[in-house]
């Protein structure tokens, strides 16, 4: 049925785009191979979603079938909305002609073809953007650097430094040079801890058997540590049996393991400077609706007091809204990750900042404040779905902590 809604949809917009087309030419063989390449788009995407899954739901080949088919799409979206708009404007003109009997019959006035040389324009923007994105824009990390003041940090914790990775979804990598650009770049920062936020896999913990060798390059003085993400469970695959699902969990906790970050399952850790400390608190996935509810804030929670300065890692922005924040332990920094900035959007950095994905999250990249506490939300390392990323780039976030009150 889903296949069936996608197709009707998909032809419809491909019919409406296909009247900027015939607004250039009629010619018959013009429009066959139009609707050729649109067959062939929407039919490689249903190809490879019947195939066996290999290394993960949006890997290889699937992957890049949603890239396409999204570039097509979206362009003949535009067209057809940037149509309809002007259809709005033709209909009635036509109908005010045959009331008022400009007309001896009623005609729909022919489309301007400089209308539709403006909306081939600006379909082709999100075209060259989609596969720009999934050509270069996806490995393309960024360092993003914040400072926070905080007027409670213990002194010896002045200027330290923490370094966070998120939604890593290894089983849509493919190529290793970036990748080790990637965690190269991650480990050049030297901070005092790096910490990761989620998502280390698509679904199969064996995602990452090719790439831990790698990740457990990445260190740091005080450790790494680590949480798990929705992805992590494996709930977004079809398991042979429960016990398969839950070995795969436990071979995802033991990949941890192996690469030397300390997993963190509802537990805190203390990290202790000069007779000073800092809590470290991680909690399993907690997401709003529908996401898994694994994370439990009070047993994480557990041992460290209200006077503590507390840093919490929490894959899902949306347990900061609705349980961190307002927590009557005051947790003063909470590291997130999970939206990627849905891999698309507009930023200018200290302006302006646009994604869809605000629309679904109140925090969705970058820094918030609220009730004197924190949140980081990580755009992500890797990406998931469409393999590729438009205007919000995979990012290292470096997070220096400062002793006293914000600058004005």
């Amino acid at each position: 049925m889903r296949w069936i809604i996608l197709l009707a949809l998909y032809f419809a917009v491909d019919i409406y785009g296909y009247q900027v087309v015939r607004s250039f030419t009629k010619n018959v063989w013009v429009g066959v191979i139009y609707f050729v390449i649109s067959a062939l788009v929407i039919g490689n995407l249903i190809f490879q979603f019947n195939q066996p899954e290999q290394g993960g739901t949006f890997s290889g080949l699937r992957g890049y079938a949603i890239g396409v088919f999204l570039a097509f799409f979206v362009s003949k979206l535009v067209l057809a909305i940037f149509m309809l708009g002007e259809d709005i404007v033709r209909l009635p003109v036509a109908a005010i002609q045959k009331l008022f009997g400009e007309s001896e019959s009623f005609s729909i006035p022919s489309r301007r073809r400089f209308l539709s040389t403006v909306a081939l324009g600006l379909a082709a923007i999100p075209f060259a953007s989609l596969l720009y994105g999934m050509y270069r824009g996806r490995y393309n990390f960024r360092v993003l650097r914040y400072t926070l003041y905080f007027e409670d940090l213990p002194a010896a914790f002045d200027g330290y430094r923490i370094s966070q990775i998120s939604d890593i979804h290894s089983g849509s990598f493919d190529d290793r040079n970036k990748i080790t650009y990637g965690v190269e770049l991650l480990k050049k920062q030297d901070s005092d801890m790096v910490v990761f936020t989620g998502d280390l896999v698509n679904n199969l913990a064996s995602e990452m058997d090719s790439w831990k060798s790698l990740f457990s390059q990445v260190n740091a003085r005080d450790g790494v540590y680590s949480v798990l993400g929705n992805h992590d469970y494996g709930d977004y695959h079809n398991w042979e049996s429960a016990e398969a699902k839950k070995q795969n969990l436990e071979k995802l906790k033991q990949t941890h393991a192996e690469m030397g970050w300390d997993l963190m399952l509802n537990e805190n850790r203390f990290i202790e400077k000069n007779g000073e400390r800092i809590a470290l608190v991680g909690v399993e996935n907690w997401g709003a609706g529908g996401f898994k509810k694994a994370g439990d804030l009070k047993k994480a929670g557990e041992g460290v007091d209200e006077n503590d300065f507390k840093i919490l890692l929490s894959h899902d922005p949306s347990h900061w809204e609705q349980e961190v924040k307002l927590h009557d332990k005051h947790y003063h920094l909470t590291l997130s990750g999970h939206t990627h900035g849905m891999q698309f959007g507009i930023e200018i950095p200290g302006w302006f900042k646009w994604s869809p994905v605000q629309y679904r999250y109140k925090h969705w990249a970058g820094i918030y404040e609220e009730a004197g506490r924190y949140i980081n939300v990580n755009r992500g390392f890797g990406f998931l779905a469409y393999p590729g990323r438009v205007g919000i780039w995979p990012e290292i976030s470096v997070i220096e902590l400062k002793k006293g009150p914000k600058p004005a």
